[in-house]
């Protein structure tokens, strides 16, 4: 039964939209259940209305509806936001999902691609011309939510964020207005767009630098994890002293016939796979480990490894710290909490920022977080069922570890943390932020996200 909040969907008709090329889904629609799944099982809203874009156009006509009706709006690419901020209940959900076209010129090594895309959809298109760019970790994760956020993933080292090569945005303003966004035309929303989340607009392309990257060396060593505090520390000093061209994650999780584990998940993506494997003998011949899975493969394959370790509909809560050089007592909490899951779904993700990523001067982009460090995830996961145990694991799991943390979280990686956690994050980049926004949204229309208040708002304590 509908929560009697809904507003009454008879108000909601093709007559509004009338040159929409999309779908519109309405409370009792049929599709309209499906159209407000999310990749998080947990979250369960009931958006008023759900317009389904395949166009710019149709992007702006949302907008405009929005704002005439004075509707609350949320913005869907990919759905994969854990927090489930692509839904909002009683109000307007834009949905971006469908919105998946992708050209590529290889010639200029550029694609230009629609927010809709999943990472692996984009990398197989740019794939067979032997290019691609820096993306997420997971082929499932949304493309536009993932770029707009900043974009750390397994090539980052070499290459930088996914916004380090970014070349221009395609937005619609709170307006209503499309706009070419680059260094050259708009250069002040180029800036914000890249780390700034979704806070400026809405983005219906982007266009990206590719870079020519063929099989990667690449593949798992798992340990059991017993052995957590030699292999925790090993992995430690060994990735704190890989090369631009090596990124290596770090996995404690519960794993099918093996029991607690730790993941330890490598890409080298250099050009001469020799020299990987003479830099990834020391991860391979450690311990020795259970078992070795690292081969040249491509890099959608690559990109695919983690996505059977979180299907869509399963329940999810994560919390998130950064850690800058962890040491001997952080590394021991830290397998603490790993040791106390509560779940065999959950699993602590660690992601090694390093390289190219970290050598950008802060201010370059809105995305401050510029040197090299851990950005840890708590990933609580159950199934259906009552969650308060899991979340609390979530939740312990961070205090315990907050004596460690450093200042400053990767937004995609942020909850409802507040406003002080969103001022850590973009540091002094954050009053250029509050300008921006408060020249391009002074009402706040998108604010559904880890929300820069312009600054009319900021100062009521709004």
């Amino acid at each position: 039964m509908m929560p009697t909040s809904v507003k009454d969907p008879s108000f909601f008709t093709e007559a509004n939209f009338p040159a929409f090329s999309g779908e519109i889904f309405r409370p009792g629609d049929p599709g309209y259940d499906q159209a407000r799944r999310l990749w998080n099982g947990a979250v369960d809203k009931y958006p008023a209305l759900i317009a389904r874009c395949r166009t710019g156009q149709d992007v702006a006509q949302a907008v405009t509806f929005a704002r005439r009706h004075h509707l609350p709006v949320s913005v869907r690419s990919g759905g994969h936001n854990t927090t489930g901020l692509a839904l909002i209940d009683d109000g307007l959900v834009i949905d971006l999902s469908q919105m998946k076209q992708v050209t590529v010129d290889p010639a200029r090594r550029i694609a230009r691609a629609e927010p809709g895309l999943t990472l692996g959809e984009f990398v197989r298109a740019t794939e067979p011309y032997g290019l691609v760019t820096t993306t997420g970790t997971c082929s499932g994760n949304g493309l536009g939510g993932a770029t707009l956020g900043g974009g750390i993933g397994w090539l980052m080292g070499k290459y930088g964020l996914i916004i380090d090569n970014v070349r221009a945005f395609e937005l619609v303003t709170a307006a209503g207005q499309l706009l070419t966004v680059s260094a050259a035309e708009n250069a002040d929303l180029f800036w914000g767009l890249r780390g700034g989340g979704g806070n400026f607009g809405i983005v219906t392309a982007i266009e990206y630098q590719l870079h020519p990257v063929g099989q990667v060396l690449a593949g798992m060593v798992i340990h059991p994890l017993a052995n957590a505090q030699t292999v925790m520390r090993f992995y430690r000093d060994f990735s704190s002293a890989a090369p631009d061209e090596l990124t290596i994650y770090a996995v404690l999780a519960t794993l099918p016939e093996l029991g607690p584990a730790i993941m330890l998940i490598a890409c080298y993506c250099g050009e001469n796979l020799a020299e990987g494997e003479r830099l990834l003998a020391p991860l391979r011949q450690f311990g020795p480990p259970l078992v070795d899975m690292i081969k040249p493969m491509a890099y959608s394959e690559l990109l695919a490894l983690l996505d059977p370790a979180a299907p869509d509909g399963r329940h999810y809560h994560d919390t998130a710290y950064s850690l800058k050089q962890p040491g001997d007592e952080a590394l021991e909490s830290l397998i603490a909490c790993a040791q106390a899951v509560t779940s065999p779904f959950t699993a602590i993700v660690i992601h090694h920022v390093h390289g190219a990523a970290a050598r950008v001067p802060a201010g370059e982009t809105a995305f401050a977080l510029r040197e090299t460090h851990y950005a840890i995830v708590n990933a609580a996961g159950w199934e259906e069922g009552e969650g308060a145990v899991h979340i609390a694991w979530a939740e312990e799991s961070l205090a315990r570890m907050q004596p460690f943390a450093s200042r400053g979280l990767y937004v995609n990686f942020m909850g409802h943390e507040g406003e002080a956690a969103i001022r850590d994050a973009y540091r002094a980049n954050y009053e250029r932020l509050v300008a921006l926004k408060s020249k391009y949204d002074p009402t706040n229309f998108f604010c559904f996200n880890q929300n820069i208040k312009p600054a009319a708002q900021s100062e009521r304590g709004l």
